[in-house]
């Protein structure tokens, strides 16, 4: 359990601190709330004090709350620090070193990492002030994550909105989980391929991604700079992750080669069509009055077997999705395809695999009695321990 100092300054996007914390608690850290006196005209103490499980801390001399830890204690008690949204206000009082509230007290006195989602209107996002300040706290090594543009509360358009909460999440795990895979260039790929029979239709599968997103976000959250190829989904990208958007077999094949130069783990969790449209029509086919149509189609690509083939010192995993005889399907491949780990699951079954949050998977290994049940749990937990598993084995 990681211990995590929430900070909420004064603007409308407070309200959105209290969807954060709920995610916050359901990875399981423990935290601690600090809003500024302006925060607490947008969300009520109470609120924040159920979701987050602790009473909020807002005042900078209150004698009640001093009894019990005080602001230095407080500071020294996290181990990274959150402040969303950051104000224009704010972020002028930490850049220029004002301690005249809680919040910028402990931000000042607090040694670990600190990030801060900005959220204002746009025009004092782009004023030369804010963006001065923002400068200063960055060489200072403050993460800066946003904000978004869009439309804003004060009816603008433009730089200024509070970035997505999972990415806010996904910035707190990176900076919680950095280390393991430092050094580490991770590409991954995820989802399926759609290869075209005509302008209108594909041929496609059910692979939603979920399972490659989930790798790619636990790596970059270990510290690794990661490359994700992805096919087809309506997935939003991890934070700290490079995303490269395909559609076909041949489209994911030159990403990947291209990828694979630099690439020091290679883990490929998309699910590949083994076969494409020998010939594309240029119009839609119709329908007619014909009863059946006829599609010849050729092989693509065999990546993984392309890049196990090269890897040299590079550390390659393939996945197998089966329907029958799970395991001695995944060993064939496995021997087939010579990586040096392959994930196997069942995706015949409607509770795990394709398409759903949760997944149960097998981790084979070159031995044969090399493997590692992994029963039903989140994707996020499987992508867990796969990278467990990698390290383990490379490191052997």
């Amino acid at each position: 359990m990681s211990r995590v100092l929430v900070g909420v300054s004064g603007g409308i996007a407070a309200y959105k601190a209290c969807e954060l914390i709920r995610g916050l608690r359901a990875h399981g850290h423990d935290l601690r709330v600090v809003a500024t006196p302006n925060a607490l005209r947008f969300v009520s103490p109470l609120t924040l004090q159920t979701l987050s499980g602790h009473a909020v801390r807002s005042e900078l001399f209150a004698l009640n709350e001093e009894s019990e830890i005080s602001h230095i204690e407080l500071a020294d008690w996290a181990e990274v620090g959150i402040v969303a949204p950051a104000t224009a206000g704010f972020l002028a009082r930490i850049a220029h070193g004002l301690a005249d509230d809680l919040l910028s007290t402990i931000c000042l006195a607090m040694r670990a990492p600190l990030i801060v989602a900005p959220a204002m209107n746009v025009n004092m996002y782009r004023h030369p002030a804010t963006q001065a300040n923002l400068d200063v706290l960055g060489k200072r090594g403050v993460r800066i994550i946003g904000p978004d543009r869009g439309e804003l509360a004060c009816g603008w358009e433009g730089e200024g909105r509070l970035v997505a909460v999972e990415v806010v999440l996904g910035a707190v795990e990176q900076v919680l989980g950095q280390g393991t895979y430092r050094g580490e260039v991770v590409l991954v790929t995820a989802g399926p391929t759609a290869e075209a029979v005509d302008p209108v239709r594909v041929l496609t599968n059910r692979s939603s991604g979920k399972m490659g997103f989930a790798l790619a976000e636990e790596a970059a959250r270990r510290g690794a700079e990661v490359i994700l190829v992805a096919g087809p989904v309506g997935l939003d990208t991890p934070y700290g992750v490079d995303r490269i958007d395909v559609e076909s077999a041949e489209e994911m094949h030159r990403a990947v080669m291209e990828g694979f130069a630099r690439a020091t783990i290679v883990i490929m969790a998309a699910a590949v069509a083994d076969y494409r449209v020998a010939k594309r029509e240029k119009q839609k086919i119709k329908r007619a009055e014909r009863d059946s149509l006829t599609l010849e189609l050729v092989r693509n690509p065999d990546i993984l077997a392309e890049l196990a083939g090269r890897k040299g010192k590079r550390f390659v995993v393939g996945f197998a999705a089966e329907t029958e005889s799970v395991l001695a399907n995944a060993r064939a491949k496995l021997a087939r395809k010579g990586c040096d780990l392959i994930v196997a699951n069942d995706v015949s079954r409607t509770d795990t695999g394709f398409d759903v949050d949760l997944n149960e998977v097998w981790i084979l290994g070159p031995g044969p009695d090399d493997a590692d049940e992994v029963p039903a749990a989140t994707k996020r937990e499987v992508a867990h321990r796969i990278l467990d598993r990698i390290r383990q084995v490379r490191d052997a």
